[in-house]
Order: C-alpha cells, then sequence, then structure tokens
C-alpha cells in the first residue's frame, strides 16, 4: 500500500513582495526541516524503498512554472512520477535538439518503462503569453528560441481561430497539441504506441479552479478529466499490437 503523500505539515504563507533574499532562503531551509523533523518520519519506509529503485507510473512533461505541482495535482508519491520541466512544457522534435528533454524522454521509456506520458500545459502561462507577444524576448534570446517549438501552435491559432478574447486559453490548448506531434516523432515513443506499449495525454490545468481538459484525438477536442462517460485519450490507436 503506497503512502500518500504529504507537502508540508502546515501551508506555508505565499511569498511576500519585498521579502528579502534572506528571509525567503530561510523558508525554504525551515520547510527542510520539517520535512526531516515531522514529514519523513512518518514515511520513512516509503523512502528506504525508493532508496534502492524507480518504477514510476507516468512521465510527466510540465512547465517551469512555480504554481504548478504534479505532485500535488495528481496526489501522487515519491516515485510515483517521473516528471520533466521547462519553459512552456515543449517537447523539441527528435533530433533538432537532442538536449534534457529529449534524453528524460528516452531514459522514461526505454529505461524506466513507463507506461504513460502526459504533457501538461496551464492556465495564465507566461510562456504561452511571450508566443503571443514576441517583443517582450528581445533581450531573452534563448527564450526566444527555445519557444521557437510553440510556433506551429501560434500559426494554427493565428490562421483558423476566431478566439474573441480568449488566444491565450486556445493556444495553451493548442500548444499541448503541437507537443503531442512533437512526442511522436521519438523514436522510442513512436514504437511503443505502434505496439500499444504507451498511452499519451494532453492536459490543460487552470489554477484558479483546479479543472484539467483532458485532449481527446477522437474528437480533436479537449474535455474536462473527470467527466462522465469515458476519459479522454490522445493515444492513436496501435498498428502493431499484439491480438
Amino acid at each position: 500500500m503506497r503512502e500518500p503523500i504529504r507537502t508540508r505539515p502546515e501551508p506555508l504563507d505565499l511569498p511576500v513582495r519585498g521579502e528579502s533574499a534572506d528571509e525567503s532562503f530561510a523558508r525554504l531551509v525551515d520547510g527542510f526541516r520539517r520535512f526531516r523533523t515531522e514529514v519523513y518520519p512518518e514515511q520513512q519506509t516509503l523512502f528506504a524503498r525508493l532508496a534502492k529503485a524507480q518504477h514510476p507510473r507516468a512521465m510527466f512533461i510540465t512547465c517551469a512554472d512555480s504554481r504548478i505541482v504534479p505532485e500535488l495535482i495528481t496526489q501522487s508519491s515519491p516515485g510515483d512520477l517521473f516528471v520533466t520541466r521547462n519553459v512552456g512544457n515543449v517537447v523539441p522534435p527528435y533530433g533538432q535538439m537532442n538536449g534534457g528533454v529529449s534524453t528524460a524522454i528516452e531514459y522514461a521509456v526505454m529505461v524506466l518503462n513507463v507506461q504513460h506520458i502526459i504533457i501538461c500545459g496551464h492556465s495564465d502561462c507566461g510562456a504561452m503569453k511571450a508566443v503571443l507577444n514576441p517583443d517582450g524576448l528581445q533581450r531573452m534570446p534563448t527564450v526566444r528560441a527555445w519557444l521557437r517549438h510553440c510556433e506551429v501552435a501560434r500559426s494554427l491559432v493565428e490562421q483558423n481561430c476566431g478566439c474573441g478574447g480568449d488566444h491565450l486559453g486556445v493556444l495553451t490548448e493548442e500548444n499541448v497539441v503541437a507537443q503531442l506531434d512533437h512526442l511522436r516523432t521519438h523514436p522510442s515513443v513512436a514504437a511503443r504506441l505502434a505496439g500499444g506499449q504507451l498511452a499519451i495525454h494532453g492536459w490543460v490545468y487552470c489554477i484558479e479552479t483546479s479543472e484539467i481538459l483532458a485532449y481527446d484525438a477522437r474528437s480533436g477536442r479537449f474535455a474536462p478529466l473527470d467527466g462522465d462517460g469515458q476519459l479522454p485519450v490522445a493515444t492513436p490507436a496501435p498498428r502493431y499490437a499484439s491480438a
């Protein structure tokens, strides 16, 4: 039986604007001390097991935004999620930039044998705001270059969407779909998808309401993850699955 995760014994206050660097760091150290003295002793058996191996249920690719906590959102324990974070929850197409994201995907699939890969965007995403208004990136050349992986989503929205005032929300969803397409270019992923050994998922998490909308490949739309009926799934039909 897996122990439920505990984030902290008591919620800490949100950072206060004007808080000094020393005060901010002191809060982190205080949190670590409480983890060692209050949280860790209650889950020592779990950590002893994790010290020897990891068997995550899923790979979770999401934004580096500090408001997104995959383990909290999914109520997962340590060891359940193999998490990769970057600006804009980007997955570069295979071969274009075989860096940290590509390496993590290959390791998760080939070594850890994860059965699910989740790409999770979120509301009020600064990266998506930058894609819509790139002028603000002039002093951040590496961010600008990285967000070129979102260009397909921007072009799609610009040329096809009568979004009214919700360009940000639609772009956030389309960026998740675009990154799912990029994910499928990775050989390790493509092979496991074709054999029915891997499932992929595209989510958008709303910070304010806690809602998750999930992409459904059958309908081509996003639907509530906790809605009635069949779960939305982005996985293509396997072509070589065993009978």
